[in-house]
């Protein structure tokens, strides 16, 4: 089996794993399609030395990571809109959360793009500091800051979110 064909399988095996991890770095479905869409261009250019040195997922994923970071930091503001087209073209909604987590979804919008970063990284990937540290290029002490900051402001945006519905129901 060649190179291209084996990149294809790759593809083919794990490309909704990784728009379901760019849409949980994101926040955003179409952010997330272009987040996989250049790490699968950036790791094909480098599949050779990928596959026979280290795991190709874990590669795409760190790239994805890094390209939301850069582009926060090219950005430094986040413009999110609300809806998602329907229909044919449009983006696979079974890729994405339930209405049952929407309330979680909406409190990660409202974290900056790094605290969303450092808190996938390390729930949803399993990341020690140290990693996400080197993942991200940034010091372990500045992943705990990040950590804590988003943590504090999605605690508070569920507690806010969870007392609307309470006064909504009442």
């Amino acid at each position: 089996m060649g190179d291209d064909s084996r990149f294809e399988s790759f593809v083919a095996d794990r490309a909704d794993a990784l728009l379901r991890y760019g849409y949980v770095l994101s926040g955003n479905a179409h952010d997330a399609a272009d987040l996989t869409q250049e790490a699968l261009i950036r790791l094909h250019r480098a599949w050779p030395r990928v596959r026979r040195k280290q795991d190709p997922e874990a590669y795409t994923r760190t790239i994805m990571a890094r390209l939301h970071i850069g582009v926060w930091r090219r950005r430094r503001r986040e413009h999110l809109f609300g809806e998602l087209p329907d229909g044919p073209g449009g983006v696979r909604h079974d890729l994405l959360p339930s209405e049952a987590e929407q309330g979680l979804w909406e409190a990660l919008k409202g974290l900056s793009r790094k605290q969303r970063a450092v808190l996938v990284l390390r729930y949803y990937e399993d990341l020690a500091d140290e990693e996400i540290a080197r993942v991200l290029g940034i010091s372990r002490g500045t992943v705990r800051s990040h950590a804590s900051l988003g943590l504090g402001k999605l605690r508070s945006a569920l507690s806010d979110h969870r007392r609307e519905a309470e006064e909504g129901t009442s």
